[in-house]
């Protein structure tokens, strides 16, 4: 892992390199919310992950990454977590991309609806899609599968240190959440997979699974 300053304001992004892909985390917005930018090593494309906040500063980074900008997933509708979406994406004319059942309240049409199971490129890698209902309906995460390493697992609010995102407020649902995160997750990919939360630091499954019965235990 290193520490690049990004755009020079002070705040750096943390870079790592995997097999075929390089990785930029950017914290943006007073709420700590991360933006994964992701450079296919092969072709140079670029995919964001949650264009959040911030749009001068993702552009910088989009900028020292070569530029090539072709795709912004949104993980769900949230408004912190795609604040700077209009404005990147007018900027860099990249597509657009979320999960169907959120699309209503992401404020640019996507060009792309994403369901269970689809595949989402970046240059030459592909990045397999989980949808993960409970936090929103339509919460999708994005998972890497590295073939020199552990997969890579960008899941949005819907799985953090700990455990899962926010379920109490109208609309939610911890149950449907708890399960599409032990089936979807915990029982498809290895413990060493690296999960990258929509807000704060990663963490490991093998880190978290020994308190699923414990999540669902307490209700969140």
């Amino acid at each position: 892992m290193a520490m690049t300053s990004d755009d020079g304001s002070g705040r750096p992004a943390e870079e790592h390199v995997w097999g075929g892909l390089t990785m930029w985390r950017a914290a943006v917005s007073e709420m700590d919310n991360n933006a994964y930018l992701l450079r296919c090593s092969s072709t140079g494309q670029l995919l964001l992950v949650d264009a959040a906040d911030d749009a001068e500063r993702l552009l910088r980074l989009v900028e020292g990454a070569g530029g090539d900008l072709r795709t912004v997933v949104t993980t769900h509708q949230h408004w912190d977590h795609h604040r700077a979406l209009a404005e990147v994406v007018a900027a860099t004319g990249a597509s657009t991309a979320c999960g169907a059942d959120d699309a209503e309240g992401v404020p640019v049409p996507p060009d792309r609806l994403l369901a269970q199971g689809d595949v989402v490129q970046v240059g030459d890698v592909p990045l397999e899609v989980v949808h993960l209902r409970g936090h929103t309906p339509g919460s999708v995460a994005l998972a890497y599968r590295d073939p020199e390493g552990p997969t890579q697992l960008f899941t949005g609010d819907s799985l953090f240190p700990g455990g899962v995102g926010n379920t109490k407020n109208p609309g939610q649902s911890f149950d449907s959440l708890i399960e599409d995160v032990t089936t979807r997750v915990f029982d498809v990919y290895d413990d060493d997979t690296v999960v990258w939360p929509g807000h704060g630091a990663s963490t490991t499954l093998g880190a978290e699974r020994p308190h699923l019965a414990e999540w669902r235990a307490r209700g969140w």
